[in-house]
């Protein structure tokens, strides 16, 4: 038995895991690897010192929390079987931001327990992983390590969720991914419906289905990365049908350094926060996020800007960023950032919420 330890950063097994590539290709810590079968496992830990200050009500807070990413650990499983490789993974994602609230029980969030088929063919996941529709609106976040805009007691910060993009919330699937195809790679699935209507004789007569194109191009040295994903479901209780619809889409550019960024969406019947069991109506949200950011030696400048409005929700929101990122080396960083978030009721335009936001964080990842 050979007992490597590979070090690789944990946030990029949960990226490569994530965005679709085999969980067994992308090992941390390699545990096991003989005759064709590995297993790996991969960790990401981080606390912040957050200081927020609540002009809305005129509230000053201190706390320790964990960022826009929780507490991960991850388990990756891969078996050689002829022209096929099978795969696995089970992550499970942990807050240590409820420790006061239920002290003796930390909620444990099960986001991926999925297997995968691989072949000449490319590879169909069955199991619970996150979902298509804005997959790499988030994932490709330039503040994805970071703390962004306030979140919800007990749980992880919102980043730019509900401020750019909305989230593509972990759901039970059977997907399929094309071979990379000189860089352009297409994903396509059936999902575990969400209950939009309420009532008697409510019915999800068919699945959800979302999509994701991506692709990666390399031109005179400056790396493009541009996708599109969608989702479309429908639900009805006799009296009333929902038709849920979905569109996200961005581009990436990087060159010697320096990476601009901007994406965005549009839903009709569609939560612009994340998707889930409860009535909705048809009505419409869109938003956009842009990003600039700028890496020298072990350090990393961005600047997000990023708005939702949300005929849906009654809501309109932006939220301001300003992050600075050091790499203590490969297993260690540490972060700073200046948050600035807005929320307000989109008929009367009164203020909900107003709050500055300074986090300090540190992140140990393998």
């Amino acid at each position: 038995m050979k007992n490597n330890n590979v070090r690789k950063s944990g946030l990029a097994i949960a990226m490569a895991a994530a965005m679709g590539a085999s969980a067994g290709a992308n090992a941390a810590v390699e545990l096991y690897n003989q005759d064709g079968t590995s297993f790996s496992v991969d960790g990401y830990f981080n606390a912040f010192y957050v200081n927020r200050d609540d002009k809305q009500n005129d509230v000053r807070d201190s706390r320790i929390k964990m960022g826009f990413l929780p507490n991960t650990i991850g388990f990756n499983f891969s078996k050689d079987m002829g022209d096929l490789t099978l795969g696995g993974r089970s992550s499970f994602w942990t807050t240590i931001n409820d420790s006061l609230d239920t002290p003796t029980d930390t909620a444990i969030d099960v986001r991926q327990f999925y297997a995968t088929v691989d072949g000449d063919f490319g590879q169909v996941l069955i199991g619970k992983d996150f979902g298509l529709y804005a997959r790499s609106n988030i994932f490709l976040d330039e503040i994805l390590m970071g703390f962004g805009s306030p979140g919800v007691a007990g749980g992880v910060s919102f980043g730019n969720i509900r401020a750019g993009y909305p989230y593509p919330t972990p759901s039970a699937q059977i997907t399929y991914r094309s071979p990379d195809m000189s860089g352009l790679k297409i994903a396509a699935g059936v999902l575990d419906p969400a209950d939009t209507v309420t009532g008697a004789n409510d019915e999800n007569s068919a699945p959800r289905f979302e999509s994701e194109v991506t692709y990666n191009a390399n031109l005179n040295d400056v790396a493009l990365t541009g996708w599109v994903n969608g989702r479309y479901q429908s639900a009805e209780n006799g009296t009333t049908t929902v038709d849920s619809t979905g569109l996200g889409y961005g581009v990436k550019a990087s060159v010697a350094g320096l990476t601009l960024a901007a994406s965005g969406f549009t839903s009709k019947g569609d939560n612009p926060v994340l998707i889930g069991n409860g009535a909705v109506t048809e009505d419409d949200a869109d938003g956009f996020l842009v990003q600039g950011s700028y890496a020298f030696g072990a350090n990393r400048v961005v600047l997000s800007y990023g708005e939702t409005d949300a005929e849906i929700l009654n809501l309109e929101t932006e939220s301001t960023t300003l992050g600075f990122f050091h790499d203590v080396n490969s297993n260690f960083k540490l972060v700073a950032e200046y948050n600035m978030y807005e929320d307000n009721n989109r008929t009367t335009g009164a203020t909900t919420t107003e709050a500055d936001t300074i986090a300090l964080g540190a992140i140990v990842m393998f």
